[in-house]
């Protein structure tokens, strides 16, 4: 990432670096939790990434890939309508190169949220988009102009598959609490398991769709885990430090200081 602004009161709390300490983290009042990352002004690849795309591209691949780009979110947004609404469409109904879709409705009807959609998509084989931003219990959706058309009807095939799943948990056909939507992502581990008591068949957990195969399944790695817990409390898997070092550096050492 680039540079990172904050309001002055938050100044002390900034990460600190061992050799060029950022202005404020070593100030008497600093509490810096410490380091957490090797440069301290962010990433100097970013320019250069940026500089390198615009000047393989040109002038007139850029213009045709913004006009691709925007082409792809119009088209998925037209395909959800009905399904889903899109906020902050212009006055001539389009979007730019992103859509929002709303979600919000769903907590009331079926106590359903964009968490819960998101977390479904896995089982459909996609990564969920851009949630929660900038609009709350929203999922904002950036096609850009790589992805082929029936990659983008896909994902509007899963959507809309998803909605109907909503609306069967709306028409009391599904229990509000333990339903597909809510239980996703369903992993190979559960979907195999001896035990399965869920309301719903193996099939839906897993195979929502007909472009969904066995032989091309993605199955997640992980089942629904509790993100505000994961996000307030850090757990490191990584091995200890000292796992990384070299058995031949006190031979190293020694030889360096008999030389």
């Amino acid at each position: 990432m680039g540079p990172i602004a904050v309001k002055k009161h938050l100044a002390p709390y900034l990460p600190t670096h061992p050799v060029i300490p950022p202005f404020g983290t070593n100030s008497p009042d600093a509490k810096s939790f410490g380091v957490v990352s090797a440069a301290p002004f962010g990433s100097s690849a970013i320019l250069p990434i940026s500089w390198a795309y615009i000047k393989m591209m040109g002038p007139d691949g850029l213009r045709h890939s913004s006009e691709v780009a925007i082409l792809n979110a119009n088209y998925m947004s037209r395909r959800l309508e009905g399904w889903f609404d899109t906020l902050y469409r212009n006055h001539n109904g389009f979007v730019a190169h992103e859509y929002i879709i709303d979600c919000r409705n769903f907590k009331k009807s079926a106590n359903i949220e964009a968490t819960d959609v998101a977390k479904r998509l896995q089982d459909y084989g996609f990564h969920a988009p851009t949630m929660n931003w900038p609009v709350s219990n929203t999922l904002m959706i950036e096609p850009t102009e790589s992805e082929n058309k029936e990659e983008l009807d896909r994902f509007c095939d899963a959507l809309i598959s998803i909605r109907k799943e909503i609306q069967d948990i709306e028409d009391g056909q599904m229990d509000i609490n333990i339903n597909p939507l809510k239980m996703a992502p369903h992993t190979q581990a559960v979907v195999c398991s001896d035990k399965w008591d869920m309301p719903y068949t193996r099939e839906q957990a897993a195979f929502p769709a007909d472009f969904i195969c066995p032989e091309t399944k993605f199955w997640p790695t992980v089942s629904r885990i509790d993100d505000i817990y994961g996000d307030q409390n850090l757990v490191c898997t990584c091995p200890p430090v000292t796992h990384y070092e070299s058995p031949h550096v006190d031979n190293e050492l020694k030889r360096a200081s008999s030389v």
